[in-house]
């Protein structure tokens, strides 16, 4: 059986779909890395809401997927921009999302941190103790909803620094009163244009210099970092340069398996918003890693790079439609609908090149309903079979 695909051109050729998917299935907890998936958000499709209105969630489906993770041994980043935090799900989404899987947690024994950020700040010109106080709000409702805290980085703060030392006082305040040791978030500006200049420099290595001294002069209050800068060899550098104990989670989704390998000085943990569609295949990796098998490791994790690259392709803070598509045709949820209309943030061949590649891969449990989904989104583009 052949399924008819246009390719990049807009030419429909013909693709033989794979029939057996690669059987994974959950195992024992990870030794050698600890890893996080960034989890999406499953819209509420019956929901009479407009772009622009606030997130409706389907909450059963939304905590079913993160169960799903957590069957594999993965954590969960909660409530990140894979979550669409910022690009249709405001704080009070955010809020309720992080109640709502710091509780599903606690009853299945899953790891989860939370994303920890100032987007209440809705309107322009916020001020240095706007921002504090919107930081503080969100960390006392992580903090008592027991998960653990990702200092993420912040629009209102880029907007608002005059320099490194607004980000030393932010940070340092925060990291004072945090009850422990949080991950520290540099989001680049790829990811999220208005943060542009974060940490006081659009100098890479000047905002790298201010990142690491907030680390330096609170140590024990960083569990570690994660930087989604795309630059493999940056990483590197900031990671052997982290104190004693700090740990360097990974969230370069161009080069995650080498860095996650690591290297004679280190390795990366991760935590990743690719490892959402790849929760399964990733986990088993990691379990031949912890073995000492890195060549076994890279044997699996490395033909995923294309997908993950593909999803991630400039602009890249539409990597989450991508996401969301994939658990659509892995059956993770019943439809392709977005949270503020996102699922029309990519083009048809987009898709089409992602089914592809994720079907190579094995990823979908059962490859003959993500073909009949993948038939019924190109009918509605017009593409008869």
């Amino acid at each position: 059986m052949t399924i008819q695909l246009p390719d990049a051109t807009g030419v429909l050729r013909a693709y033989e779909p794979r029939a057996t998917p690669l059987a994974l299935t959950p195992g024992t907890p990870f030794t050698s890395r600890t890893v996080y998936s960034a989890a999406h958000v499953v819209a509420d499709p019956y929901a009479d809401v407009s772009p622009d209105s606030p997130a409706a969630v389907d909450w059963d489906a939304t905590l079913a997927f993160r169960r799903h993770l957590w069957s594999h041994g993965l954590g969960v980043a909660e409530a990140m921009d894979t979550a669409q935090r910022g690009m249709g799900l405001d704080w009070v989404g955010a809020a309720e999302l992080i109640r709502r899987s710091a509780a599903e947690a606690r009853s299945v024994g899953g790891l989860i941190a939370c994303g920890v950020g100032t987007d209440q700040l809705t309107a322009p010109g916020a001020s240095l103790a706007d921002i504090r106080k919107a930081y503080e709000e969100q960390l006392a409702l992580v903090e008592e909803a027991g998960a653990r805290t990702i200092l993420m980085a912040s629009r209102a703060l880029a907007a608002a620094a005059k320099g490194p030392e607004d980000y030393l006082d932010i940070y340092a305040h925060l990291l004072r009163q945090s009850a422990e040791p949080v991950v520290l978030h540099w989001l680049g500006p790829m990811f999220d244009p208005a943060l542009e200049g974060y940490w006081g420099s659009s100098d890479l290595d000047a905002a790298t210099d201010t990142f690491l001294d907030v680390i330096a002069a609170h140590p024990d209050k960083v569990d570690g970092i994660k930087v989604s800068l795309l630059d493999a060899q940056r990483e590197i550098d900031i990671r052997r340069r982290l104190p004693q104990g700090v740990r360097c989670y990974t969230g370069d989704d161009f080069n995650y398996p080498e860095l996650i390998a690591g290297d004679e000085q280190g390795f990366s943990h991760a935590l990743l918003g690719i490892f959402d569609p790849l929760g399964p295949l990733a986990a088993q990796a990691v379990r031949v890693l912890d073995t000492g098998n890195t060549a076994g490791f890279r044997e699996l994790l490395d033909p995923t790079v294309e997908l993950s690259r593909h999803l991630f392709q400039t602009p890249t803070r539409f990597y989450k439609t991508g996401v969301v598509f994939l658990a659509w045709l892995a059956g993770h949820q019943s439809h392709f609908t977005m949270v503020g209309g996102l699922q029309s943030a990519r083009s048809l061949p987009h898709f089409t090149r992602a089914y592809q590649l994720a079907d190579g891969l094995g990823l979908f449990p059962d490859p003959k309903l993500a073909e009949e989904r993948m038939k019924n989104l190109l009918s509605l583009y017009g593409v008869a079979q």
